[in-house]
């Protein structure tokens, strides 16, 4: 429609309103606007300051930036599913945010072992070769168990200190501090650990036999606590398996008439009452077998039992069954130390005379024989293991 007449009020509704004209201030510039009042532009940029975290769900999906103005770190959200974002760092730092793993990327680490000694000690998971000692625990430790948290190794449960619990940090190599207690003093301790917490299961001797089921919370340092639930019988030098959900305790020998057993039982990370559930056994009687996780399968190796001492068993984590023959140590060792990678599983030292100091590493896309891919910095086994992300 053509225009006769213009009214100059209509120059005057200024604004950012709808029908009102849009007008530049004296620099130049635009008036700011809701990122709501854009079309066509993309409004898949956060700006906080705080990072992200696996539940920050971001509407534009995968893509998505989110920066933080306090900190000056950047990150892409690589994979958008619901509660598991990852959101990857793309600016100086380092520490992508994702959801947790017990599997490490970095390092693997050994605290103590027998002969009884205090180094912490860590092997590179990227590439193969000898391990550097790190850092001294408080006290020197045999036969301890190792547990991971996102941040932190802990060792805990054995013989010489039974009911003290050490921590170390993954992001400074240095010595471990003492943070707490066991809820119950005892050795010889098998291991599983989520997110939020790790859980010491069974063991004895030299203190009170236990089937107790204890946790620690890795968000504040402590005495572990008393989970209400417990092993099925009383067990000394059980394997620790850890899936997504659940905790697992793979072989072990009986105090009461030391006989050994080949028995996989499996508890939830939620437990507060009842015992492990029997889900399937092992190929072969086994007892202070090294041990690794993948995030489908629970491994089993050395052990002190009868034999074929250097079997390697696997089992699944997403159905109840048995173990089957998944391959072979090139070493033959007794008593040594597992620890996990993404991809790998590694058996380290050995505990036991002949004391040894290999590292092998363990196939977890393939069955076979382990390959020799370093030592420790002293012949040692029965030693607290974790992995780390750092």
């Amino acid at each position: 429609m053509a225009v006769n007449k213009l009214d100059i009020s209509m120059m005057e509704d200024v604004g950012t309103s709808a029908s009102q004209l849009v007008q530049r201030d004296g620099s130049g510039n635009l008036p700011a606007v809701d990122g709501s009042q854009l079309i066509n532009v993309d409004t898949g940029f956060t700006q906080s300051t705080s990072d992200p975290t696996v539940s920050t769900n971001p509407s534009g999906g995968v893509g998505a930036v989110w920066y933080n103005k306090t900190s000056g770190e950047a990150y892409i959200c690589t994979d958008a599913t619901a509660g598991e974002n990852v959101w990857t760092n793309v600016g100086a730092g380092t520490g992508d945010v994702q959801p947790w793993a017990f599997q490490g990327t970095a390092y693997g680490y050994m605290a103590g072992g027998n002969p009884t000694h205090n180094v912490i000690q860590k092997y590179s998971f990227s590439t193969d070769g000898n391990a550097t000692d790190v850092g001294d625990l408080t006290t020197a430790r045999a036969y301890p168990c190792g547990s991971t948290a996102v941040t932190h190794g802990y060792s805990g449960g054995e013989n010489t200190s039974p009911s003290s619990i050490d921590k170390w940090s993954y992001s400074t190599d240095g010595n471990s501090t003492s943070i707490g207690n066991l809820a119950q003093a005892h050795g010889r301790v098998a291991t599983a650990s989520n997110e939020s917490y790790g859980f010491w299961c069974a063991g004895g001797t030299p203190s009170p036999n236990t089937t107790m089921i204890s946790k620690s919370t890795w968000a504040s340092d402590g005495n572990s606590v008393d989970s209400g639930g417990d092993i099925s019988q009383i067990l000394l030098a059980v394997g620790g398996h850890s899936s997504g959900t659940y905790g697992y305790c793979s072989g072990g020998e009986r105090p009461s008439d030391g006989a050994m057993i080949n028995e996989i039982q499996k508890y939830s990370f939620s437990i507060s009452s009842g015992t492990t559930t029997d889900v399937g056994d092992l190929t072969i009687i086994r007892r202070d077998q090294d041990c690794q996780s993948s995030t489908d399968y629970g491994y089993a190796g050395a052990s002190g039992g009868p034999g074929p001492a250097n079997r390697i068993d696997r089992f699944a984590f997403a159905s109840d069954a048995n173990a089957t023959d998944w391959g072979t140590l090139g070493i033959t060792v007794q008593h040594p130390s597992g620890t996990s990678s993404t991809t790998n599983g590694y058996c380290a030292g050995s505990g036991h005379s002949p004391y040894l100091n290999h590292i092998q590493k363990i196939s977890f896309a393939s069955a076979g024989t382990s390959a020799d891919i370093g030592d420790l910095t002293n012949s040692t086994g029965y030693a607290g293991t974790t992995g780390s992300n750092y």
